[in-house]
């Protein structure tokens, strides 16, 4: 198999918990994905479903008292790195089992998997210059000195867009627009051309014209370096625009995975229908409340037995639904689903 057969990430049953006084929390229990070079990857859900933990939890930044329990997170670092590949296998290296804080982890987070946080103004640190966050992290991953690590910055904010980049070098966060802080944010994450880029809900705090902005970039951005992308978001209007491939989540599992299209013209999932019928569209009558999903997500102290999604769902099935959990398991050649509808498979308990 090519390498560019081959995923450069591949979770395989991850689950990471969170051990707190009033009980154990499991935010992300038995997830499984891959991501293949170039591809954009959608993880969509309500929030609370366990989206932006899973990627904290590929890139070894879970804060405590959440660790990962079990599973594996294999990605394939660039060939480049010799240091990385002496100890890894068939070219992969299991960052669940590396230090979260060891150099061997810190020389892929920012530099081979990079993150565009959720909201900039907090991810940038108030008191230095826009310029020197971004050449801080040039510095640190890449052999140049000061002079050379500017240029590298300047051309990263020209790149996206970003006007009289010398000036804004020189700029805090907090005396730029909300659109200039997000593009700052992704110039930042790009200065070390990551494989893998990760977006934690990047278009959440900006309005809907700067969101079309900001996609557009992303998606010419992603084509130009041939990037792979993990694309977080509650938002399914905007995993249709820049998505190839989506992963639905429910309380820190898989309900259904498939490629876009199949996946908003033949939702199988009782969860993913009740998400897309939740959307406007231009044949939505004016003056009528759009569908909603009954209830809301259960308290994490308080899962639901069998099916996390049974007491919400209109196709549930006494007997079965709220005692056994159902398996994500292949209903056609491009879509899994969780759900006993299709299947009869369940976890053991």
């Amino acid at each position: 198999m090519s390498s560019e057969q081959r995923p450069i990430l591949s979770v395989r049953d991850l689950k990471t918990y969170f051990f707190l006084d009033e009980g154990t929390v499991k935010a992300v229990d038995g997830v499984s994905f891959d991501v293949y070079p170039g591809q954009v990857v959608g993880i969509v859900g309500e929030s609370g479903c366990g989206k932006s933990v899973t990627v904290r939890s590929v890139l070894r930044i879970v804060e405590k008292p959440g660790r990962i329990v079990a599973g594996e997170i294999f990605f394939r670092p660039r060939k480049g790195n010799g240091r990385l590949l002496e100890g890894s296998q068939d070219g992969y290296v299991d960052l669940a089992r590396l230090d979260a804080q060891g150099r061997e982890m810190r020389a892929i987070r920012g530099a081979e998997i990079a993150l565009i946080p959720q909201e900039p103004m907090a991810a940038f640190s108030p008191v230095h210059t826009i310029g020197d966050q971004i050449m801080e992290t040039i510095l640190l991953h890449q052999a140049v000195n000061e002079e050379e690590a500017r240029r590298l910055g300047i051309e990263r904010l020209r790149e996206v867009g970003i006007p009289n980049p010398e000036q804004r070098m020189e700029a805090y966060s907090w005396e730029l627009s909300g659109g200039l802080r997000q593009r700052a944010m992704i110039a930042m994450a790009l200065s070390c051309h990551p494989t893998l880029l990760i977006a934690d809900e990047p278009t959440t705090a900006i309005d809907v014209t700067t969101q079309a902005q900001v996609l557009n970039l992303l998606r010419s951005l992603q084509q130009q370096h041939n990037m792979s992308i993990i694309f977080i978001t509650h938002d399914l209007g905007v995993i249709a625009q820049i998505a190839e491939y989506v992963l639905v989540m429910y309380l820190g599992r898989l309900m259904e995975t498939g490629p876009v299209v199949d996946i908003f013209h033949h939702p199988l999932h009782p969860y993913t229908r009740a998400l897309l019928k939740s959307i406007p569209s231009v044949y939505t009558r004016s003056r009528t409340f759009l569908p909603t999903i009954e209830g809301s997500i259960p308290h994490p102290f308080n899962r639901p037995p069998g099916c996390p999604f049974h007491p919400r769902c209109s196709q549930f099935t006494a007997g079965i639904c709220d005692q056994k959990t159902p398996l994500l398991q292949p209903v056609n050649e491009q879509q899994s689903v969780s759900c006993f509808l299709y299947h009869r498979r369940a976890e053991e308990d």
